[in-house]
């Protein structure tokens, strides 16, 4: 994903963004008696107790989600463990951001009905960003975040990785931007990079036997709608690829390819794989002028943008594919928890694809605490950049010898009979 004036219309434009909410549907749960905060300004004046150090187990995930809230055991009582969530709930964020920061206390919920982590509660904390990230991030370390899960563009994750100095783990959720992961000073992504799913797509092509490749670029070098068809070109020809057209676009603008269509339509066998970062609606606009030209023997795959943009839902989508974060199955661990939280809150979160990064980034943290047996966030971040074969709701999540970008695998879902399901997997 990306950080640029466009993703206003993105968010405009995108089929789930109107059902976002509001800043107050992320600070709900709030009353929900699970020590749970929200942060829209002002300082609870909460401190930083020390918690005991000492002897820690591993984090035992299946057990948490498996707690029945409506069969708790004693509450915890030790001192918390603080989440602090710096949040962006604006169009250009919100449609991630907002669900995210919903999900993140009703897994706190869980952890606390289940006696909490070795007795200690977790509390959940969110800020919102509005226009001064910097500030939200500052009213979180001086609530006594441990660690702070952040918004997943370089607008809003910069500031606040000024603010903590490279002192405070910050997991930037939802972002694929690979310049914001930098372990020497604790900022993390929690999931593959740009290049990991751009060369993923690449090796699909190839293992589905197709050896030429039409791009489409905003330019090379260009965050994201430039840098993810970079990847692509250069693990394609890596592999014995040719790429036979590269075609410039303005991405979440253009619907009318006609002069791109045209081009290729001098140049195409009929075979090619497509491959862009462009959004959903911007992909079935152009299948449909390529396919007016007779080319309806081509292969389309494309990057998250696809997954945040409904292509499960959009007209002519049928064999096109693309690189979520995860790929949900009915009764699957994302799965189920969504429907627990659905029956809980009464309402369904959107993004679904993207939830399990943010209830991920929370375990990590907590992980880190678990493994450094200390209070202190240099040392949680330390122990955290330690952190390898993690078992995550998204993945298998290592920090251990890397830049803070975790080796992942990716996931190829595609649209077959209508239905978007997992086509391939491509190890990290």
């Amino acid at each position: 994903m990306k950080s640029r004036p466009l993703l206003i219309l993105l968010m405009a434009l995108s089929l789930i963004a109107a059902a976002c909410g509001s800043s107050d549907d992320a600070s709900s749960d709030a009353d929900s008696g699970a020590s749970t905060e929200s942060d829209t300004g002002s300082d609870s004046g909460g401190d930083d107790d020390a918690m005991e150090e000492g002897a820690h187990s591993g984090l035992d995930i299946d057990a948490i989600l498996a707690t029945d809230l409506a069969n708790c055991v004693a509450a915890p009582s030790g001192d918390p463990i603080r989440v602090g969530m710096a949040m962006d709930f604006s169009d250009v964020v919100g449609f991630v951001d907002i669900p995210g920061s919903n999900l993140v206390p009703f897994v706190a919920e869980k952890i606390n009905c289940n006696g909490g982590i070795n007795g200690q509660p977790v509390e959940v904390r969110v800020a919102e960003v509005g226009d001064d990230a910097a500030l939200a991030a500052q009213e979180l370390l001086d609530w006594g975040a441990h660690f702070l899960i952040g918004p997943p563009f370089a607008d809003f994750a910069l500031p606040i990785l000024q603010t903590t100095e490279g002192k405070v783990p910050l997991f930037v959720a939802a972002s694929t931007e690979p310049t914001l992961a930098d372990a020497t000073i604790n900022s993390f992504l929690v999931t593959f990079d740009d290049f990991g799913m751009a060369g993923a797509a690449a090796q699909w092509a190839i293992d589905e036997g197709i050896t030429r490749a039409i791009v489409f670029t905003e330019g090379e070098g260009v965050p994201y709608t430039g840098v993810n068809p970079d990847a692509f070109i250069a693990k394609f020809e890596e592999l014995g690829g040719e790429i036979v057209s590269v075609q410039s676009y303005v991405w979440a603008a253009d619907t009318d390819f006609s002069a791109q269509v045209n081009e290729i339509a001098g140049l195409s066998e009929n075979n090619e794989v497509v491959f862009s970062a462009a959004l959903a609606f911007q992909v079935t606009a152009l299948r449909g002028q390529l396919e007016g030209q007779g080319l309806d023997g081509l292969t389309y795959i494309g990057t998250d943008a696809m997954d945040a943009t409904g292509i499960q839902v959009e007209d002519n989508n049928e064999g096109i594919a693309h690189t979520p974060h995860t790929s949900i199955s009915a009764g699957d661990r994302i799965d189920t928890l969504l429907a627990e939280y659905e029956a809980a809150k009464g309402e369904a979160l959107e993004s679904r694809g993207f939830m399990a990064l943010y209830v991920d980034s929370a375990f990590l943290g907590i992980q880190g605490i678990l493994d450094c047996g200390c209070t202190d966030t240099e040392g949680i971040g330390a122990a955290v950049s330690a952190i390898s074969g993690f078992e995550g709701l998204s993945g298998t999540i290592t920090y251990a010898g890397t830049n803070g970008i975790p080796p992942k695998d990716v996931p190829i879902n595609r649209i077959t009979n209508g239905e978007d399901v997992l086509a391939a997997t491509i190890g990290g």
